[in-house]
């Protein structure tokens, strides 16, 4: 598993990252246990046996922890051969960008609101997430006010939820919190296609008023726009888009037909007399 490359700006996921390939190849033992005592002819076997695997394991963190760290930055560390006193003085460089996240992470903590999309039980464990980390902060915030920090993020459609779990003496674990939510979150979808239905409905039934409006248009008032006439009643012709003449009447027209051997017909148009 790979490390992200520690430069700078985001020390806490490289050592995120970085803790978490020492856990998994178990290098981190180096980093948990003390260092066992230098070994002398009277040592016994389990002795020599606990040693080496001290000794591995801070070999292989020392070489995992300074790889991943960028040249510059690397350079300004002190070389020492114990891992967790190197890892140690890695944290003392970035001391002041902890006070700096720390602030960060509660801003953000305080100020998180759920969206509605993400999903409730994301939105939670996200909030826990910050807790973690501040808790690694030396800050470390207690369940019953990440309790109230996370029902203060959930939206105005989750009032009466929360005036619920007011009126409640006990109060909610973790878990708890969690199941309660994804089960409102799921009871309120549950109601969302009956408000669909009726926004569906009331569209549908405003789109066939419009057609029998619109039916109701008097025939008239349709067949204005074919009229040989312009606004002010002069005759206008459709060819040329002259006004004082009529197609039927316009040279151009005429000329036109000419030109392609169609014979001039000026009843060509007309409606057919009623007999």
């Amino acid at each position: 598993m790979g490390i992200e490359t520690l430069t700078g700006a985001n020390y806490y996921a490289w050592k995120d990252s970085l803790m978490l390939t020492l856990g998994i190849t178990e290098f981190d033992y180096a980093l948990r246990e003390p260092a066992p005592p230098a070994l002398t002819d009277k040592s016994t076997a389990e002795a020599k046996l606990l040693y080496e695997k001290w000794e591995k394991a801070n070999r292989m963190a020392l070489m995992f922890i300074k790889n991943s760290i960028s040249p510059i930055i690397r350079g300004a560390i002190p070389d020492l051969a114990n891992a967790k006193a190197y890892l140690t003085a890695v944290e003392e460089q970035f001391k002041g960008t902890s006070k700096a996240h720390a602030s960060t992470l509660i801003m953000k903590l305080v100020s998180t609101k759920y969206d509605g999309v993400s999903g409730i039980r994301e939105h939670i464990m996200m909030m826990n997430d910050m807790a973690r980390k501040l808790k690694g902060l030396d800050m470390e915030i207690s369940d019953g006010f990440l309790v109230h920090f996370i029902m203060t993020s959930l939206p105005a459609s989750y009032e009466a939820f929360k005036i619920n779990y007011n009126t409640q003496k006990e109060k909610w674990l973790m878990n708890e919190l969690i199941a309660m939510c994804v089960q409102e979150e799921e009871r309120q979808k549950l109601e969302k296609p009956d408000v669909a239905y009726l926004m569906a409905t009331g569209s549908k039934k405003r789109k066939n008023n419009t057609h029998k409006n619109a039916s109701k248009v008097p025939k008239s008032n349709a067949g204005a726009s074919s009229s040989s006439n312009n606004s002010n009643g002069k005759p206008y012709c459709k060819f040329c888009r002259k006004v004082g003449h009529k197609q039927k009447d316009c040279p151009d027209f005429k000329e036109w037909l000419a030109k392609r051997g169609i014979p001039y017909n000026p009843e060509a148009g007309k409606k057919p007399k009623n007999p």
